[in-house]
Protein backbone atom coordinates (compact mmCIF):
# COMPACT_ATOMS: atom_id res chain seq x y z
CA UNK A 1 0.00 0.00 0.00
CA UNK A 2 1.10 3.58 -0.85
CA UNK A 3 2.19 5.26 2.22
CA UNK A 4 1.83 9.07 3.18
CA UNK A 5 3.38 10.59 5.97
CA UNK A 6 2.45 13.76 7.64
CA UNK A 7 3.41 16.67 5.78
CA UNK A 8 5.59 17.67 8.80
CA UNK A 9 7.12 14.28 10.23
CA UNK A 10 10.68 14.79 9.38
CA UNK A 11 10.29 17.86 11.85
CA UNK A 12 12.71 17.08 14.82
CA UNK A 13 10.28 19.20 16.97
CA UNK A 14 7.47 17.05 16.45
CA UNK A 15 8.50 13.69 17.63
CA UNK A 16 4.78 12.16 18.69
CA UNK A 17 3.32 9.14 17.47
CA UNK A 18 1.14 8.68 14.59
CA UNK A 19 -1.95 7.41 15.85
CA UNK A 20 -4.39 8.03 13.24
CA UNK A 21 -4.80 6.97 9.13
CA UNK A 22 -6.80 7.38 6.55
CA UNK A 23 -7.14 4.03 4.55
CA UNK A 24 -8.50 4.70 1.20
CA UNK A 25 -10.40 1.72 -0.93
CA UNK A 26 -7.39 1.99 -3.60
CA UNK A 27 -4.69 1.19 -0.52
CA UNK A 28 -3.54 4.64 -0.17
CA UNK A 29 -2.59 4.78 3.54
CA UNK A 30 -2.31 8.74 5.09
CA UNK A 31 -0.29 8.86 8.47
CA UNK A 32 -1.43 11.45 11.18
CA UNK A 33 -2.71 11.90 14.47
CA UNK A 34 -5.75 10.47 15.58
CA UNK A 35 -8.35 12.74 17.22
CA UNK A 36 -11.53 12.63 18.98
CA UNK A 37 -13.01 9.20 19.32
CA UNK A 38 -10.82 5.95 19.46
CA UNK A 39 -12.04 3.63 16.72
CA UNK A 40 -12.27 3.47 13.00
CA UNK A 41 -15.33 4.94 11.16
CA UNK A 42 -15.83 3.78 7.12
CA UNK A 43 -17.86 6.60 4.67
CA UNK A 44 -17.01 8.55 1.23
CA UNK A 45 -14.27 10.95 1.89
CA UNK A 46 -15.47 14.87 0.88
CA UNK A 47 -13.89 18.26 1.37
CA UNK A 48 -15.22 21.18 2.61
CA UNK A 49 -13.49 24.40 1.68
CA UNK A 50 -15.27 26.76 4.63
CA UNK A 51 -13.51 28.76 6.28
CA UNK A 52 -15.68 28.77 9.50
CA UNK A 53 -18.64 27.25 10.50
CA UNK A 54 -16.98 23.99 11.39
CA UNK A 55 -19.57 22.82 14.36
CA UNK A 56 -22.50 23.50 12.23
CA UNK A 57 -20.94 21.33 9.14
CA UNK A 58 -20.03 18.66 11.05
CA UNK A 59 -23.81 18.28 12.83
CA UNK A 60 -25.37 19.06 8.89
CA UNK A 61 -27.86 15.77 8.70
CA UNK A 62 -26.81 16.09 4.86
CA UNK A 63 -22.86 14.58 5.68
CA UNK A 64 -24.65 11.28 6.76
CA UNK A 65 -21.89 9.24 5.17
CA UNK A 66 -19.17 11.23 4.61
CA UNK A 67 -16.16 11.84 6.23
CA UNK A 68 -15.23 15.57 5.91
CA UNK A 69 -11.63 17.15 5.11
CA UNK A 70 -11.57 20.68 6.12
CA UNK A 71 -9.39 22.41 3.88
CA UNK A 72 -8.83 25.60 5.92
CA UNK A 73 -6.29 25.06 8.23
CA UNK A 74 -7.64 26.62 11.78
CA UNK A 75 -10.05 24.01 13.44
CA UNK A 76 -11.38 24.91 17.02
CA UNK A 77 -10.45 28.37 17.08
CA UNK A 78 -14.26 28.75 18.47
CA UNK A 79 -14.89 25.92 20.25
CA UNK A 80 -17.79 23.93 20.28
CA UNK A 81 -20.64 25.23 22.13
CA UNK A 82 -24.65 23.98 22.57
CA UNK A 83 -25.86 26.97 19.96
CA UNK A 84 -24.16 26.06 16.67
CA UNK A 85 -25.75 22.72 15.87
CA UNK A 86 -28.02 21.93 13.20
CA UNK A 87 -29.23 18.52 14.72
CA UNK A 88 -28.81 16.54 18.33
CA UNK A 89 -26.88 13.50 17.22
CA UNK A 90 -24.16 14.02 14.17
CA UNK A 91 -24.37 11.98 10.63
CA UNK A 92 -21.56 12.75 9.62
CA UNK A 93 -18.61 9.24 9.93
CA UNK A 94 -15.65 11.67 10.70
CA UNK A 95 -13.16 14.94 9.81
CA UNK A 96 -9.77 15.21 8.70
CA UNK A 97 -7.31 18.26 9.64
CA UNK A 98 -4.40 19.35 8.36
CA UNK A 99 -3.36 20.92 11.40
CA UNK A 100 -3.93 19.69 15.40
CA UNK A 101 -7.29 21.06 17.13
CA UNK A 102 -6.65 24.82 17.68
CA UNK A 103 -7.41 26.03 21.21
CA UNK A 104 -10.66 27.60 21.37
CA UNK A 105 -10.44 31.47 21.87
CA UNK A 106 -14.28 32.52 21.34
CA UNK A 107 -16.64 33.91 23.83
CA UNK A 108 -18.97 31.55 23.01
CA UNK A 109 -16.82 28.51 23.20
CA UNK A 110 -18.16 26.42 26.23
CA UNK A 111 -16.29 22.55 25.24
CA UNK A 112 -12.65 22.04 23.34
CA UNK A 113 -13.73 20.38 19.86
CA UNK A 114 -11.72 17.59 20.70
CA UNK A 115 -14.09 16.47 23.73
CA UNK A 116 -16.80 17.43 21.47
CA UNK A 117 -16.10 14.69 19.03
CA UNK A 118 -15.31 12.13 21.99
CA UNK A 119 -18.49 12.83 22.93
CA UNK A 120 -20.45 11.73 19.95
CA UNK A 121 -18.15 9.39 19.12
CA UNK A 122 -16.78 11.18 16.47
CA UNK A 123 -13.32 9.53 14.49
CA UNK A 124 -10.69 12.05 13.59
CA UNK A 125 -7.46 12.76 12.11
CA UNK A 126 -5.15 15.36 11.92
CA UNK A 127 -1.79 16.33 10.38
CA UNK A 128 -1.85 15.03 7.29
CA UNK A 129 -1.38 16.72 3.71
CA UNK A 130 -4.69 17.93 3.22
CA UNK A 131 -3.94 19.34 -0.47
CA UNK A 132 -2.61 16.43 -1.27
CA UNK A 133 -5.64 14.69 -0.61
CA UNK A 134 -8.17 17.35 -1.64
CA UNK A 135 -6.28 17.13 -5.39
CA UNK A 136 -6.89 13.31 -5.14
CA UNK A 137 -10.45 13.85 -4.76
CA UNK A 138 -10.68 16.86 -7.37
CA UNK A 139 -8.56 14.60 -10.17
CA UNK A 140 -10.28 11.38 -9.45
CA UNK A 141 -14.11 12.27 -7.23
CA UNK A 142 -14.77 10.98 -4.22
CA UNK A 143 -12.81 8.07 -2.40
CA UNK A 144 -14.03 5.47 -0.14
CA UNK A 145 -12.37 4.99 2.94
CA UNK A 146 -12.16 4.54 6.49
CA UNK A 147 -10.28 6.92 9.22
CA UNK A 148 -9.02 4.99 12.29
CA UNK A 149 -7.35 6.04 15.60
CA UNK A 150 -5.48 3.97 18.15
CA UNK A 151 -3.74 5.47 21.06
CA UNK A 152 -0.89 3.16 20.28
CA UNK A 153 -0.65 3.57 16.67
CA UNK A 154 -0.96 -0.09 15.62
CA UNK A 155 -3.85 -0.80 12.39
CA UNK A 156 -4.91 -3.52 10.29
CA UNK A 157 -3.87 -2.09 6.67
CA UNK A 158 -5.48 -4.87 5.13
CA UNK A 159 -8.87 -5.35 7.17
CA UNK A 160 -9.13 -1.07 6.50
CA UNK A 161 -8.49 -1.37 3.17
CA UNK A 162 -10.74 -4.35 2.75
CA UNK A 163 -13.84 -2.26 5.07
CA UNK A 164 -13.35 0.82 2.52
CA UNK A 165 -12.87 -1.81 -0.48
CA UNK A 166 -16.70 -3.36 0.74
CA UNK A 167 -18.62 -0.19 1.62
CA UNK A 168 -21.32 0.27 -1.26
CA UNK A 169 -21.25 4.45 -1.29
CA UNK A 170 -23.15 6.62 -1.70
CA UNK A 171 -25.26 5.97 -5.25
CA UNK A 172 -28.02 4.06 -4.15
CA UNK A 173 -28.29 4.48 -0.73
CA UNK A 174 -31.18 5.80 1.01
CA UNK A 175 -30.02 7.69 3.93
CA UNK A 176 -32.78 10.11 4.92
CA UNK A 177 -34.76 8.01 7.04
CA UNK A 178 -31.76 7.41 8.95
CA UNK A 179 -31.75 10.71 10.14
CA UNK A 180 -35.33 12.20 9.90
CA UNK A 181 -37.85 12.28 12.92
CA UNK A 182 -39.42 9.53 13.67
CA UNK A 183 -42.85 11.32 14.71
CA UNK A 184 -44.11 14.89 13.88
CA UNK A 185 -43.28 18.03 15.86
CA UNK A 186 -43.59 21.31 16.62
CA UNK A 187 -40.74 24.11 15.97
CA UNK A 188 -40.93 27.80 17.10
CA UNK A 189 -37.07 28.73 17.47
CA UNK A 190 -36.66 31.60 15.43
CA UNK A 191 -33.54 34.09 14.64
CA UNK A 192 -30.13 34.61 16.49
CA UNK A 193 -29.51 37.81 18.39
CA UNK A 194 -26.19 38.67 20.33
CA UNK A 195 -26.70 38.54 23.92
CA UNK A 196 -30.70 37.05 23.31
CA UNK A 197 -29.86 33.91 22.00
CA UNK A 198 -32.72 32.35 19.72
CA UNK A 199 -35.63 34.03 19.90
CA UNK A 200 -39.50 31.95 19.75
CA UNK A 201 -42.17 32.48 17.09
CA UNK A 202 -45.03 33.30 19.15
CA UNK A 203 -47.39 34.93 16.38
CA UNK A 204 -47.39 32.91 12.88
CA UNK A 205 -49.47 34.39 10.10
CA UNK A 206 -48.66 31.15 8.04
CA UNK A 207 -48.65 27.12 8.67
CA UNK A 208 -45.91 25.32 6.77
CA UNK A 209 -45.58 21.63 7.05
CA UNK A 210 -41.58 20.77 7.02
CA UNK A 211 -40.87 17.00 5.03
CA UNK A 212 -38.02 16.21 6.69
CA UNK A 213 -35.36 14.41 4.87
CA UNK A 214 -32.36 15.30 7.25
CA UNK A 215 -33.45 18.95 7.76
CA UNK A 216 -30.90 21.22 9.16
CA UNK A 217 -32.32 23.69 12.25
CA UNK A 218 -31.01 26.79 10.86
CA UNK A 219 -33.33 26.43 8.04
CA UNK A 220 -37.00 25.76 10.06
CA UNK A 221 -35.27 28.56 12.01
CA UNK A 222 -35.60 31.29 9.20
CA UNK A 223 -38.71 29.89 8.16
CA UNK A 224 -39.93 30.32 12.12
CA UNK A 225 -38.23 33.70 11.60
CA UNK A 226 -40.75 34.88 8.57
CA UNK A 227 -43.81 34.19 10.29
CA UNK A 228 -44.20 31.03 10.12
CA UNK A 229 -45.24 27.94 12.62
CA UNK A 230 -43.63 25.10 11.38
CA UNK A 231 -44.51 21.60 11.62
CA UNK A 232 -42.07 18.94 10.85
CA UNK A 233 -43.37 15.70 9.72
CA UNK A 234 -41.04 12.68 8.60
CA UNK A 235 -39.40 11.69 5.69
CA UNK A 236 -42.15 8.75 4.78
CA UNK A 237 -45.13 10.74 5.81
CA UNK A 238 -47.98 10.50 3.35
CA UNK A 239 -50.02 13.62 1.73
CA UNK A 240 -52.63 12.94 4.04
CA UNK A 241 -50.32 12.88 7.24
CA UNK A 242 -49.21 16.53 5.23
CA UNK A 243 -52.70 17.91 4.49
CA UNK A 244 -54.44 16.99 7.71
CA UNK A 245 -52.43 19.82 9.45
CA UNK A 246 -53.81 22.52 6.43
CA UNK A 247 -50.82 23.98 5.75
CA UNK A 248 -50.30 26.88 3.87
CA UNK A 249 -47.44 25.65 2.45
CA UNK A 250 -45.27 22.92 2.03
CA UNK A 251 -41.43 22.94 2.49
CA UNK A 252 -38.99 20.10 1.15
CA UNK A 253 -36.15 19.92 3.62
CA UNK A 254 -31.79 19.20 2.39
CA UNK A 255 -30.91 15.90 3.84
CA UNK A 256 -27.89 13.28 3.14
CA UNK A 257 -27.64 10.17 -0.16
CA UNK A 258 -29.21 9.30 -3.12
CA UNK A 259 -32.56 11.47 -3.97
CA UNK A 260 -32.90 8.96 -6.58
CA UNK A 261 -33.30 6.27 -3.68
CA UNK A 262 -35.13 8.74 -1.34
CA UNK A 263 -37.41 9.64 -4.11
CA UNK A 264 -39.02 5.70 -4.49
CA UNK A 265 -41.51 6.97 -1.33
CA UNK A 266 -41.15 10.81 -1.57
CA UNK A 267 -41.50 11.31 -5.25
CA UNK A 268 -45.35 9.97 -5.04
CA UNK A 269 -46.28 12.31 -1.74
CA UNK A 270 -44.29 15.13 -3.74
CA UNK A 271 -46.68 14.92 -6.45
CA UNK A 272 -49.61 14.33 -4.25
CA UNK A 273 -48.86 17.65 -2.81
CA UNK A 274 -48.12 19.53 -6.01
CA UNK A 275 -52.22 18.07 -7.30
CA UNK A 276 -53.35 19.84 -4.12
CA UNK A 277 -52.11 23.35 -5.47
CA UNK A 278 -50.51 24.14 -1.99
CA UNK A 279 -47.06 26.45 -2.17
CA UNK A 280 -43.98 24.48 -2.36
CA UNK A 281 -40.44 25.29 -1.27
CA UNK A 282 -37.31 22.58 -1.32
CA UNK A 283 -34.06 23.08 -0.66
CA UNK A 284 -31.18 20.86 -1.57
CA UNK A 285 -32.28 17.17 -1.56
CA UNK A 286 -35.76 18.66 -1.54
CA UNK A 287 -34.55 20.25 -4.93
CA UNK A 288 -33.38 17.38 -6.36
CA UNK A 289 -36.99 15.06 -5.32
CA UNK A 290 -38.81 18.20 -6.63
CA UNK A 291 -37.23 17.66 -9.60
CA UNK A 292 -37.57 14.00 -9.92
CA UNK A 293 -41.66 14.35 -9.02
CA UNK A 294 -41.53 16.16 -12.15
CA UNK A 295 -39.91 14.21 -14.22
CA UNK A 296 -36.46 14.89 -14.16
CA UNK A 297 -33.16 12.88 -13.56
CA UNK A 298 -30.38 13.33 -10.99
CA UNK A 299 -27.00 12.52 -11.27
CA UNK A 300 -23.99 11.81 -8.71
CA UNK A 301 -21.22 14.58 -9.04
CA UNK A 302 -17.24 13.25 -9.22
CA UNK A 303 -16.64 16.10 -6.17
CA UNK A 304 -19.82 17.27 -5.41
CA UNK A 305 -20.18 20.82 -4.06
CA UNK A 306 -19.45 21.49 -0.61
CA UNK A 307 -18.56 25.22 0.85
CA UNK A 308 -19.43 28.83 1.93
CA UNK A 309 -18.06 30.36 -1.61
CA UNK A 310 -19.89 29.56 -4.20
CA UNK A 311 -20.97 32.03 -6.71
CA UNK A 312 -24.55 31.45 -8.22
CA UNK A 313 -26.12 33.54 -10.68
CA UNK A 314 -30.00 34.37 -9.93
CA UNK A 315 -31.23 34.14 -14.03
CA UNK A 316 -34.44 36.27 -13.39
CA UNK A 317 -32.45 39.29 -11.93
CA UNK A 318 -28.71 38.46 -12.85
CA UNK A 319 -27.83 39.39 -9.72
CA UNK A 320 -25.18 36.65 -8.52
CA UNK A 321 -25.46 35.44 -4.55
CA UNK A 322 -22.50 33.93 -2.86
CA UNK A 323 -23.86 31.00 -1.66
CA UNK A 324 -23.10 28.05 1.07
CA UNK A 325 -23.50 24.52 -0.27
CA UNK A 326 -23.52 20.84 0.13
CA UNK A 327 -24.50 17.76 -2.24
CA UNK A 328 -23.05 15.37 -4.10
CA UNK A 329 -25.82 14.83 -6.65
CA UNK A 330 -27.30 17.02 -9.18
CA UNK A 331 -30.39 17.64 -11.32
CA UNK A 332 -30.18 17.41 -14.92
CA UNK A 333 -31.26 20.22 -16.46
CA UNK A 334 -31.81 18.44 -19.92
CA UNK A 335 -34.39 16.02 -18.14
CA UNK A 336 -36.68 18.31 -17.05
CA UNK A 337 -40.33 18.98 -18.85
CA UNK A 338 -40.95 22.41 -20.73
CA UNK A 339 -43.40 23.57 -17.68
CA UNK A 340 -40.16 23.99 -15.73
CA UNK A 341 -37.61 26.93 -15.45
CA UNK A 342 -34.37 27.08 -14.23
CA UNK A 343 -34.02 30.03 -12.38
CA UNK A 344 -30.47 29.76 -11.04
CA UNK A 345 -26.93 28.43 -12.11
CA UNK A 346 -23.55 27.54 -10.76
CA UNK A 347 -21.26 30.16 -11.73
CA UNK A 348 -18.19 27.55 -11.01
CA UNK A 349 -19.51 24.87 -13.45
CA UNK A 350 -22.46 25.70 -14.98
CA UNK A 351 -24.83 22.98 -13.29
CA UNK A 352 -28.36 23.97 -11.96
CA UNK A 353 -29.36 25.63 -9.14
CA UNK A 354 -32.91 26.54 -9.03
CA UNK A 355 -35.79 25.70 -10.73
CA UNK A 356 -39.17 26.96 -11.04
CA UNK A 357 -42.61 25.70 -11.82
CA UNK A 358 -44.31 28.06 -14.53
CA UNK A 359 -47.86 27.17 -13.62
CA UNK A 360 -48.25 26.47 -9.85
CA UNK A 361 -46.89 27.79 -7.20
CA UNK A 362 -43.13 25.83 -6.55
CA UNK A 363 -40.00 26.41 -6.53
CA UNK A 364 -36.67 25.31 -4.97
CA UNK A 365 -32.86 26.08 -4.88
CA UNK A 366 -30.04 23.63 -4.75
CA UNK A 367 -27.92 25.93 -2.42
CA UNK A 368 -28.63 26.76 1.29
CA UNK A 369 -29.71 30.48 1.83
CA UNK A 370 -30.08 29.57 5.76
CA UNK A 371 -26.30 29.35 6.12
CA UNK A 372 -25.42 32.57 5.84
CA UNK A 373 -22.92 33.10 3.52
CA UNK A 374 -22.76 36.40 1.67
CA UNK A 375 -24.04 37.08 4.57
CA UNK A 376 -27.62 37.57 3.78
CA UNK A 377 -27.50 37.47 -0.11
CA UNK A 378 -29.87 34.68 0.31
CA UNK A 379 -32.46 35.31 2.66
CA UNK A 380 -34.83 36.76 0.23
CA UNK A 381 -36.37 33.46 -0.73
CA UNK A 382 -37.87 32.88 2.60
CA UNK A 383 -39.81 35.50 2.19
CA UNK A 384 -40.69 34.27 -1.64
CA UNK A 385 -42.08 31.23 0.05
CA UNK A 386 -44.34 33.70 1.85
CA UNK A 387 -45.15 36.05 -0.74
CA UNK A 388 -46.14 32.66 -2.50
CA UNK A 389 -48.57 31.81 0.41
CA UNK A 390 -50.08 34.91 0.58
CA UNK A 391 -51.24 34.42 -2.84
CA UNK A 392 -48.70 36.51 -4.72
CA UNK A 393 -46.88 35.10 -7.69
CA UNK A 394 -43.61 34.07 -8.37
CA UNK A 395 -41.71 37.23 -9.24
Amino acid sequence: MPEITPPDASSTDDTRPLTGVLVLADGTVFRGRGIGAVGDSVGEVCFNTSMTGYQEILTDPSYAGQIITFTFPHVGNVGTNPEDIETVTPATRGLILRADITEPSNWRATRHLDDWLKSYGLVGLAGIDTRRLTRRIRDLGAPNGVVAHSPDGVFDLDALRAKAAGWPGLEGMDLAKEVSCRQMYGWTEADWTIGKGYATQDNPTKHVVALDFGAKRNILRCLAAAGCKVTVVPADASVEDVMRHKPDGVFLSNGPGDPAATGTYAVPTIRGLMDTGVPMFGICLGHQMLALALGGRTEKMPRGHRGANHPVKDLATGKVEITSQNHGFVVVPESLPAEVEVTHVSLFDGSNEGIRLKDRPVFSVQYHPEASPGPQDSHYLFKRFVDLMEGRPLP
